[in-house]
């Protein structure tokens, strides 16, 4: 399933959400009395990056950036993670030669390519593993409304097309918490999306000046692909699949068809094989995400293109500020 629609930033008013607004105070409630627990804290520095809205912001590619910025400066970066649709309760170091997303789920095999991870539905539980792996900084994927660790720096990753929707807390709308109440836990925020939609960002959404913003943005990778005129059928099953579809229009891909499927969604053979056909009567080629990619199984894989992004940001000496102060040793 898709994220309501009033859900959008026009939808504050809408009757549904006011109708669920009182099940949003029990949530907004819940959340609060949960995060009163005081966090471990580990002899390393422990970074955050999480979200107040309800997925498909973008942390995925913020923690492959920040692994990368961090490994090219001989930091040693652990990413623990509850992977989320994995089977795997752990802690387990993720191994792409022997596990899958069924195991311990997409994200956590998409960031084991560029830094140690490890899956733990127990947070505290995956960091010391990581600890004593050899970790000299926790990547902590998602966890800021979790209070099973103590947080150095706290980063909050926020689509700046759609900032933070109806500004409602869920059921109502897509947050997770109250925006003062995220705001006010976090260090910075990252704003992921081009000029026009950061400039928009901080028009619609003026709280977040209260943050260091760190901004940043998707850049597809050409791996030798020349998109133009290429006739495609493509599919998604992230959090905001029309983005994936915009970025192959930019490309310059043809698209015949497009299909958004739910986040982390699994594919059917039945699925696959209608996906395929449309594709081959279409004369076109089947792409998808690098997230949906690692979904797949792997006798279809072939059939399958993949578009990679990789997440940049326009001020590295700002986030090497942010790092340092929380404790991060740059070489």
């Amino acid at each position: 399933m898709q994220p309501p629609r009033f859900w959008n930033l026009g939808g504050r008013y809408h009757p549904a959400a006011l109708l669920l607004s009182p099940l949003s105070l029990l949530w907004a409630k819940a959340t609060a009395r949960r995060l009163r627990r005081a966090g471990i804290g580990l002899p390393v520095p422990v970074i955050c990056v999480g979200n107040i809205n309800a997925g498909g912001t973008g942390k995925t590619p913020a923690v492959i950036a920040l692994a990368s910025f961090l490994m090219a400066r001989g930091v040693a970066a652990h990413v623990v993670s509850r992977g989320y649709g994995g089977s795997e309760t752990g802690p387990i170091r993720v191994d792409e030669t022997r596990h899958d997303a069924r195991c311990v789920g997409d994200e956590p095999l998409l960031m084991a390519a560029f830094c140690p991870t490890w899956v733990a539905k127990d947070r505290a539980a995956g960091a010391r593993a990581a600890l004593a792996a050899g970790a000299e900084v926790i990547l902590l994927d998602d966890g800021f409304q979790n209070p099973a660790l103590k947080k150095d720096l706290s980063l909050i990753v926020i689509d700046a097309e759609i900032g933070f929707g109806n500004g409602r807390v869920m059921p109502a709308g897509p947050l997770r918490e109250p925006i003062k109440t995220g705001l006010a836990r976090g260090d910075a925020v990252i704003s992921i999306g081009n000029e026009r939609a950061q400039a928009g960002l901080a028009q619609k959404w003026p709280e977040i000046a209260a943050l260091p913003r760190l901004e940043a943005a998707l850049r597809p990778l050409k791996m030798g692909m020349d998109w133009q005129g290429t006739r495609v059928v493509a599919f998604a099953g992230i959090g905001r699949p029309g983005k994936f579809f915009k970025t192959l229009e930019r490309e310059g891909a043809e698209l015949v068809a497009m299909h958004a499927f739910a986040d982390h969604a699994r594919y059917s053979d039945v699925v696959l094989a209608r996906l395929l056909k449309q594709a081959r009567a279409n004369n076109a080629q089947l792409v998808t995400t690098e997230k949906d990619a690692i979904r797949l199984p792997a006798a279809f894989r072939p059939e399958v293109l993949s578009l990679p992004v990789r997440l940049e940001f326009a001020d590295e000496a700002l986030l090497a500020r942010l790092l340092k102060q929380a404790g991060v040793v740059l070489a």
